[in-house]
Parts: C-alpha cells; structure tokens; sequence
C-alpha cells in the first residue's frame, strides 16, 4: 500500500490504530502549538488527543503528492471534556516530507485560524448538523 492510502486510512480513523511504521524515528512535528522532534513526542501527542479530547472527527478533504512533499487539507472536530462539553473544530493542511528511505520526516500543520479563534469555541462551540 503507497504512503497516500496508508494516510487516507489513518485519517478515517484517527486518532486510533495509527500506521507509525511510516514516521522516522527523528521526525519532526510543529503546528500552532507544538514544535518538537522525536517519534515518541509524536506517538505520545496524539496518544493524548486519544485520551483527553472526545468524539474526535478528523476529516481528509484532499490530499497528493509532487516529489517528496505530501500535503493534505483536512478538518479536525473534537468535543472538549468540559462540562458542557463544546464542539470544536480546526480546518488546515498539512505538509509531510518524505525521505529517502520513504518515512515521513516532517509534519507541518497550518491551522485556517487563530489559536485564540480556537480558544473562543470554549465559549462559542461550532454548531453541527448532529
């Protein structure tokens, strides 16, 4: 299976049974709010999405490769373990390098807002067709 299908499926079911295999050991991740190195940092943020975040949604738009560069546009929906429980959500891309061993080496996540317009969910949740 190519890098893309493996990736189409870790978004329908994200954030379980991720395909790890296909990070390098050093990759590097950075988004509004994070910036490390390391596939254990990796395994380990979206291990706590997993854990801390509810009813987590991540929805592939689009997605294709030119060269060693992958980049997808996506939207990820959440409810936040508040009490009232607020739906939120994020639309951005993401830019994946591969290298030459053919592992994802870098992830970039670009958000389409601000991290205050995603704190402002708390507070004004996303309203759904649910």
């Amino acid at each position: 299976m190519d890098i893309l299908e493996i990736l189409k499926e870790d978004y329908r079911r994200f954030p379980e049974n991720q395909t790890y295999s296909i990070y390098a050991k050093d990759v590097y991740f950075e988004d509004p709010v994070n910036r490390f190195t390391g596939f254990d940092r990796y395994q380990k943020m979206i291990g706590f999405m997993a854990a801390f975040f509810q009813d987590i949604k991540l929805d592939l738009h689009d997605i294709s490769q030119l060269g060693d560069t992958v980049e997808t546009r996506w939207t990820l929906s959440w409810k936040a373990p508040l009490p009232w429980r607020p739906q939120m959500a994020i639309s951005g891309r993401s830019e994946l390098k591969i290298n030459s061993d053919g592992l994802i080496c870098s992830h970039i996540d670009y958000w389409d807002c601000s991290r205050l317009d995603v704190f402002k969910q708390l507070v004004f949740p996303v309203q759904t067709n649910a």
